[in-house]
């Protein structure tokens, strides 16, 4: 509750945090909507938005507002669930390498540079080209899980490499302690906050790159995204026909989880920045 007050006093920390919870307010009441996302001419098409439909409906006949509440819905989710994946990959990757040195440590780090260099976008448009019928919320969270671990994991790595020379490791060592529960107890207290404070940072790179794939057309368009909805919005010239609202719905959605997840990336990465800390001790 402390951690959470101090946060709260951060405009930042706040404003994110309404945004991302009206984001998911929205996704909530997919569970509630009177159509299904996957059918086609359910309304009357290319109307502007109403009472009745708030959002307007676009040309393939659905209506855009609850169609907006699935989009969001499903790139919340997999953009958590592939973050999520990508942590536990870093996370492991980070304190093996950090903790073992040696062979261990430049072999990982030698696979770990080599996510660094390539450029990850070519690389997951070519792996969407090969798999794209199969390419649902699952099989693309663990796509982009498995290709976003990277530079987390380097870092964890030196924190390790930092905590390891502290005396209360030689103690440990020097005690007998396993180094698997001198990881658990000891090192995990130090870099799960710091690995918790990056998963929101790589949220906002999954979606981006699953807009990006969906754009192109890489992914199932059948499933109702972000991407998606901007798929079929410029596919079917919503620009040229003037229908606003349908291109609005899913950047306007966009942006505001973009804008969402970076106030609170920004504000819990210098909470837990310890200068920014002895800064704030020193204001007091």
């Amino acid at each position: 509750m402390k951690t959470l007050r101090a946060l709260l006093r951060d405009g930042r920390f706040s404003l994110g945090s309404v945004v991302l919870l009206l984001l998911v307010a929205l996704a909530v009441l997919s569970f509630f909507s009177p159509y299904d996302p996957t059918e086609w001419r359910v309304v009357p098409r290319d109307l502007p938005p109403s009472r009745q439909y708030l959002l307007g409906t676009n040309s393939l006949g659905q209506d855009v507002f609850w169609l907006l509440t699935f989009a969001v819905r499903n790139s919340i989710f997999l953009a958590f669930l592939a973050s999520t994946i990508s942590r536990v990959i870093a996370l492991a990757v980070g304190l093996v390498s950090g903790y073992s040195g040696g062979i261990v440590d430049r072999v990982l780090m030698l696979v770990n540079d080599g996510f660094i260099v390539v450029p990850l976008l070519l690389i997951l448009v070519l792996l969407a080209m090969l798999v794209r019928e199969r390419l649902n919320l699952p099989a693309m969270a663990l796509l982009f899980g498995v290709m976003g671990w990277a530079f987390d994991a380097r870092f964890i790595r030196s924190q390790i490499l930092s905590l390891r020379e502290r005396e209360f490791t030689y103690t440990a060592i020097l005690s007998g302690t396993p180094s698997l529960r001198l990881i658990v107890n000891e090192y995990l207290l130090f870099v799960v906050p710091l690995t918790m404070a990056t998963l929101i940072g790589n949220m906002i790179w999954v979606t981006g790159m699953e807009v990006t794939l969906a754009y192109l057309g890489l992914t199932d368009v059948t499933i109702p995204t972000l991407g998606t909805m901007l798929h079929f919005a410029l596919n079917y010239q919503a620009v040229l026909l003037g229908l606003w609202w349908w291109i609005f719905a899913p950047i306007g959605a966009a942006v505001a989880l973009f804008v969402a997840l970076y106030l609170l990336s920004m504000s819990i990465s210098e909470y837990l920045d310890p200068r920014a800390r002895i800064q704030r001790v020193g204001a007091r």
